[in-house]
């Protein structure tokens, strides 16, 4: 189980409700982290609450939600600062599909990666960490959970080579705040629960050459 309740907040919505097994967010509209890529705007003000951890260790969380607007979102996050970050969360984007995806933002620059799906109203994600390297997974039926992406975060160092099922903790200034976030970058808001929420060593095994 992972309590949010001593979470730190960024961008703390005006309503909330965080309790020892779950957070809700009912988000604001025209809310968003995004940074420069393609569009060329830069958007910095969505709610995420955060809990700060040196170790490896992989997260786990099922993410509810009913959408209202295009673009409206909700997951899992990690916020290094404003230019460093990342989000994985299903996107609405009509009646007919939604989109699956992530965004991993380095020194200020954003991509987005995803895949079109059906119009699911819950999922669930597992993030895992291994130094400055991390592995996003995503779930239906929070059983079978199947691989989104691999990614870097080029603000906590370089790779090294991975020996045994997990690395020892990371020091201190390896620290990384992660947790869930909500937002709506239109003009829409709705309520997003995260339930299920797990903290364990890191369970993504090191690479075997």
């Amino acid at each position: 189980m992972v309590d949010f309740t001593n979470g730190k907040w960024i961008y703390e919505p005006k309503r909330k409700q965080v309790t020892a097994n779950s957070v809700e967010i009912v988000t604001e509209p025209e809310t968003d982290f995004w940074q420069r890529t393609y569009y060329g705007f830069r958007n910095d003000n969505a709610p995420a609450v955060l809990l700060e951890s040196t170790d490896n260790f992989t997260f786990t969380v099922k993410a509810g939600f009913e959408y209202q607007a295009l673009f409206d979102q909700c997951g899992p996050v990690i916020y290094l600062d404003s230019n460093n970050w990342f989000k994985a969360s299903i996107e609405y984007e009509n009646e007919e599909f939604s989109r699956l995806g992530s965004v991993v933002t380095n020194q200020g620059y954003s991509d987005w990666a995803t895949t079109d799906i059906p119009l699911p109203r819950h999922a669930w994600y597992r993030l895992s960490r291994r130094g400055p390297d991390f592995l996003i997974e995503s779930s239906f039926d929070g059983k079978h959970f199947k691989q989104m992406r691999v990614f870097h975060l080029f603000q906590l160092g370089e790779t090294t080579k991975q020996m045994g099922a997990c690395n020892p903790p990371q020091p201190a200034e390896s620290s990384v705040s992660f947790g869930v976030y909500a937002c709506s970058p239109a003009r829409s808001s709705f309520t997003a629960t995260f339930s299920e929420m797990k903290l364990e060593p890191c369970q993504w095994l090191a690479h075997e050459e």
